[in-house]
Parts: C-alpha cells; structure tokens; sequence
C-alpha cells in the first residue's frame, strides 16, 4: 500500500518548520522525554498533567494506545538542532464533522514562549485545516491555567465556554475546563498573525505545560 492510500485521519504525520520538528511519538522517546519534564520541573502544578519523570514511559505508552484506537494522534517536538523538548498531540478526533482538538501540549522551560511554539502551533492547524479539512479545531485548558488561557487567545482562538465541574486534575481537585475554538472561516487570518509573529521573531506562544 502506497503512502497516498494511508489514511490521513489514521497517520501521525511528520511536520516540520524552521525551529521545531514534529515527528510521530515512538516508546524510544520515553528518555528524551523525562529529560525534557525535568527541565523546569513541568509536572508540579496542581493543574498540570505533564508526567513525573517517571511516568514518562507509562504517558507514551497510553497515547500509543490512544493512536492504535483512533483516538489521537501523538508527537514527540525537536527543536532545531534535533533535541527533544516536549510533546503535543491530536485528540478528540471527529472526522464525520470534521473536527479535532489540540492538546496535550507541554515544553522543556528552555523552549517556551519562543518561535518554536508559535511554528508548532502553525503547523499543526495547518494540517488540521488543509490536509484533514477540519471546520473547527478546539483548544482547552484548566480555569486555573490563566498564562495558558491567554496564550491560546492570543493564538486567534475564540473561547467557546466553560464546562462546569468538567473533570479532575491529577491531584483530584475538580476542573473547569475553558474551551477555545478556531473556524475555518478564521483560518486564514489566524495563519497571517501567526506567521507576522514569526518574521517579527517574537514568540507570544503557549508559555505553561499544557494547554487542554
């Protein structure tokens, strides 16, 4: 079977800019990824749910899990020199819509709040748009996670709503998830301010560890 017969909906895609490369996530990431956890400490926030260092392998193994399922598509991000700084993925998959959401989204401290983010961010709704032909793409994070709500609506997302008692953080306090969306129709634009950050070399990006 041809690469052109592989479902695009099914495939981990490998997408790649000038300061970040986003590759489909392996179990052989697992120690660069407990590296990049440790630097800045990601998974200490009461809302984070960024792995320990030691459930990093037990984190790919899950969203490998979610892949096979059709659940999600998983990244592991390099920066431009190749090192692994972090993680991102596909989720919420609803193709008869079309739809998806991006999350699941964490980087090493050295990386955040630079071009890497905002090149990764543009990427993903890239493919998200003009090869998946998704109408919405939807963001989410923890009411508590005020730096990444406002990082997300600097992107160009709306916010949609709040849901309510939504689910748990990992130390089982309850959380409101804040729901951000992008259409289709506001695609173009999005990608224009996106890209007008770039050449500014200015990044406004997601700066904490996870944005869903």
């Amino acid at each position: 079977m041809g690469p052109q017969a592989i479902d695009p909906w099914m495939r981990v895609p490998e997408l790649a800019g000038n300061h970040v490369r986003l590759q489909p996530l392996e179990r052989a990431h697992g120690p660069g990824l407990a590296a990049a956890v440790l630097d800045g400490a990601l998974w200490l926030p009461f809302y984070s749910s960024v792995p320990e260092p030691e459930s990093v392998d037990a984190y790919v193994d899950a969203a490998l899990a979610d892949q096979r399922s059709g659940r999600a598509l998983p990244f592991v991000v390099r920066d431009s020199s190749g090192a692994i700084v972090g993680s991102t993925r596909f989720y919420e998959l609803a193709r008869q819509v079309p739809r998806l959401a991006i999350g699941y989204t964490w980087y090493a401290a050295r990386v955040q709040r630079t071009a890497l983010n905002t090149e990764a961010k543009l990427l993903l709704l890239r493919h998200a748009f003009e090869t998946l032909g998704c109408i919405a793409v939807e963001l989410r994070t923890s009411w508590f996670n005020a730096a990444s709500r406002a990082a997300i609506a600097r992107l160009g997302a709306r916010q949609d709503g709040v849901l309510r008692a939504h689910m748990r953080h990992r130390d089982g306090s309850v959380r409101d998830t804040v729901v951000f969306s992008i259409r289709d129709h506001e695609w173009p634009a999005v990608q224009t301010h996106l890209r007008e950050k770039l050449s500014r070399g200015r990044d406004h990006g997601l700066k904490h560890e996870k944005d869903d």
